[in-house]
Order: structure tokens, then C-alpha cells, then sequence
């Protein structure tokens, strides 16, 4: 099977080094470890499909990988799997400013498609603090939000179209140049959370968007999270919304502490709110905050609203500081978010009194990431288990843009009907009928 494999996409491309398989088999959090037997790294989307056709024919089980950012263990294999990287798939078209589109291979990175509609004076909707390594494959395959889902949605919304290589070896294209195609089944949907188990996404017809000429920033403090989450979901209604981050005081301790970035505003609690449209927002800002925060800080300039978003980017820097951090990606109803935030935390203090819990997200959607650091790797099922019971038990779900990956899994009947997985299940023996693809991921 090797030297089948060789034969499609040359000898550089597959590799079997051990050390290289290893450091390859971890995710992204350092806490989940798997084994493979090959890396093969396709450069076409008839290379992908040959490649699974192989796979399949051979009896070998395949994980894909893009930027290997997944959270929940989506990437780490289980059954000595081949590994398959899109890492080779990277090409960015030029940029149609009519349609305001544009054809994006799997493997290229969040930040490439971010500076290629910049550099047609447009925006790409979705926005990670994994930019510089996150692939919009990737993206899609989870349907990522991050901090512009509450003006332009998660990936699946920025998406026109797909090519992806099915689990027979076959290619679907499924792109049309009309805005409107209700010509049979939404297949691209289809693709978009899946998660891979379906196909390997091999490029992506992507929408963006006009770039809005003013914005303005602010950071709210507060010391109630009722308050908070009050404000955000009057705001999250406001037209030119932009972003709308929580941000909770451990967590501005914690970038003060590790590299010099406070909050700018006291409170228990930090709101970033931002505002962005064709004409200057300040004034409306203000009217808007007014009552809300009794002195919020505002950032008119470009320069200024970098300094007000430092503490929710700093977080990505400083959340594996104590090790390997403990990740729980959540939805939740708003109303049931103070409690959650009240609950989730003793019940970590619990278990492992010096943890540290750290917990921020996008609170316009309800969608926290609980980040619990300093505890230890063997205290991490029991812990699990109790969190996605209480998760289940606030209504939310036990998954918003991370998807459920192998971590997950066990507890996807806490968020899903069983005739809603049994219907998933089908579609999956329909495409994949010997499961050979990503089957780690989403299914017991």
C-alpha cells in the first residue's frame, strides 16, 4: 500500500519516520496521544481521492489533518492510522470583488484568506485566535465560529461551495455561480461539521464581505455576570454589531501576570464590545453604554482598539502556562450562563482545589470556553463527565465550535436525540460503508 501510495503523490509526500508519526499522533492541547503508520501529504484533489481509494482498498484507516488545531482530539488517530494532510493544499485564487468570493484550497490558513481579502479592500467573516495555523478545511469540517460569529456567522455561512474527495475515491464539485440554488439537496452542508467523517474537503468557495470604514471599541467591567450577560444580549441585537467578547477577571489576572497585559477597566467580569460600520459609531457607542458600565474604556483609534483587544488575544499565549490546559467547549442559553459559570467552577474547585479555572467566549451566541488549568491528566475523566452533565443540564450543548472529535463522543447522546445519531449514522454507511474515514471521530 506504501508503494501505491508513493506512486500518486511521490516519495517526498509519504512519510513513515517514526519521531515525525509521533509528534504528528498529539493534538493540540499536548493531553491526547494516538499512533499512526504513514503521513501522506496529497497535492490535488485527485491525489485525496486516489489516496483514500487506496486506503480503502488496502484496509487501512485514515485520520485528516489540516492545521491540527482541534481541541477535542479530532485529529489524533486510534487504529494506526494513515494520516492525511492537506497541508499541501494552499492555493488562494484572486479575489472576485464583484460576487465578493473566492477559492480557497483546504490546507490554507485562516490568516492567508484573512490578507487576500485585505488585500481587495474586503473581510473574511470568520476570525480565530489559531489564525496563523487553523485551516479553513478545518474550519469548515467543525463549522468554527470565533470572534465575528455574532455580525457574520460560523464558516458554514461564509461557505458558496465545495470540492471534496468522497470515501470511494470519487471527487464531488459542488460550486454554482447563481446566488440562489435550490436545485436538489444542500450537499455542501452536508460537508460543513462532519468533522471529516464524510469526505476530505479539498477546497472552498468562500464568501467575503466589505470592509466597514469606522469602528469602535470598548471594554466593560462588571461584577455581576448577570449584568454582563444582560448587556450582551441587548447588544448582540444592536445593528453593527462587530464582536462581542466575555472575558472573565482570572483570565485578565492571568495575562497581567504572565506578559504585562491588565484589564483596562476593574470589574470580575470584561465585556469587548465593537461596533463597525460606513460612518463613525463613536457617538452611538456612547449612548449605548451609558447606564450600562460606569466608565468603560473606549478606543477610537486603530491603535487604541489593539490595546483594548490585547487581553482576549493574549489568552491564547498564556492559557498553557501551567501545562497542557483542560478545554471545555460549550453552548449554553443565555439565561443559564451565570449559573453554569457558578457551578462549573465549584465543581472544579471540588476536585482539585488548586486548579484554575479561566473561562471567556463569545457571549452574544452563548459560547464559552472553560480552560481549567493546573489539573493533573488523571484527574481528567471524572471531571469530564460531571462537566457535560451539567453542561446537559443548563440545556446547552456539549459542543458549539470545536465539534465533538474523540473526546467527545461518549456524551453525544446528551446533545443529540437517538433517532437524530441513528439518521447521522446512516448518511455515514451510505458514503463510508466500511468507516474507514476519520473513524475515531464523532461515533462510539
Amino acid at each position: 500500500m506504501l508503494a501505491s501510495l508513493t506512486d500518486v503523490v511521490g516519495a517526498s509526500h509519504v512519510v513513515t519516520d517514526a519521531d515525525v508519526l509521533a509528534a504528528r499522533s498529539i493534538d493540540h492541547t499536548g493531553r491526547y496521544r494516538g499512533r499512526a503508520s504513514a503521513l501522506v501529504r496529497p497535492g490535488s484533489a485527485d491525489e485525496v481521492a486516489e489516496v483514500l481509494r487506496i486506503c480503502r482498498d488496502g484496509g487501512a484507516y485514515v485520520t485528516v489533518q489540516g492545521g491540527r488545531t482541534s481541541l477535542v482530539a479530532g485529529t489524533v488517530p486510534e487504529h494506526d492510522d494513515v494520516l492525511l494532510s492537506t497541508e499541501r493544499l494552499t492555493a488562494i485564487s484572486d479575489v472576485d470583488t464583484v460576487e465578493h468570493r473566492l477559492l480557497a484550497g483546504a490546507g490554507a490558513t485562516l490568516a492567508a484568506v484573512q490578507a487576500a481579502a485585505a488585500a481587495a479592500g474586503l473581510v473574511f467573516g470568520v476570525d480565530l485566535s489559531a489564525r496563523d495555523s487553523a485551516t479553513v478545511g478545518g474550519m469548515a469540517s467543525t463549522n468554527a465560529g470565533g470572534l465575528r460569529t455574532v455580525r457574520y456567522g460560523n464558516m458554514g455561512e461564509q461557505i458558496v461551495g465545495l470540492d471534496v474527495a468522497l470515501p470511494d475515491g470519487s471527487v464531488l464539485h459542488r460550486h454554482s455561480r447563481v446566488r440562489r440554488d435550490n436545485t436538489g439537496y444542500d450537499m455542501s452542508s452536508l460537508f460543513v461539521g462532519a468533522e471529516g467523517t464524510l469526505g476530505v474537503i479539498t477546497a472552498l468557495d468562500l464568501r467575503v464581505h466589505p470592509t466597514p470604514s469606522h469602528r469602535t471599541t470598548a471594554v466593560c467591567g462588571f461584577d455581576d455576570l448577570e449584568a454582563l450577560v444582560e448587556a450582551g444580549r441587548i447588544f448582540a441585537e444592536v445593528d453593527g454589531i462587530a464582536a462581542l467578547e466575555l472575558i472573565d477577571g482570572r483570565a485578565a489576572a492571568l495575562t497581567r501576570e504572565h506578559v504585562g497585559v491588565g484589564a483596562p477597566v476593574p470589574g470580575n467580569w470584561l465585556l469587548l464590545v465593537e461596533l463597525a460600520a460606513d460612518h463613525d459609531q463613536t457617538d452611538r457607542l456612547a449612548a449605548l453604554l451609558d447606564g450600562v458600565s460606569p466608565e468603560p474604556a473606549v478606543g477610537l483609534d486603530v491603535a487604541a482598539q489593539q490595546r483594548l483587544w490585547r487581553v482576549r488575544e493574549s489568552l491564547a499565549e498564556v492559557l498553557g502556562v501551567y501545562g497542557p490546559p483542560l478545554k471545555f467547549d460549550v453552548s449554553l442559553p443565555l439565561s443559564a450562563v451565570s449559573g453554569f459559570a457558578r457551578d462549573a467552577v465549584a465543581l472544579v474547585y471540588r476536585q482539585v482545589p488548586e486548579a484554575l479555572p479561566v473561562l471567556f467566549g463569545h457571549i452574544g451566541e452563548g459560547n464559552l470556553h472553560l480552560n481549567v488549568l493546573r489539573f493533573p491528566v488523571e484527574r481528567e475523566a471524572a471531571l469530564y463527565a460531571e462537566m457535560m452533565e451539567l453542561i446537559a443540564g443548563c440545556g446547552g450543548n456539549v459542543s458549539s465550535e470545536h465539534g465533538v472529535g474523540t473526546r467527545k463522543r461518549p456524551y453525544l447522546g446528551m446533545s443529540r436525540e437517538a433517532v437524530d445519531i441513528a439518521a447521522m449514522r446512516t448518511v455515514k454507511a451510505a458514503l463510508d460503508p466500511t468507516g474507514y474515514l476519520n473513524a475515531a471521530v464523532l461515533f462510539d
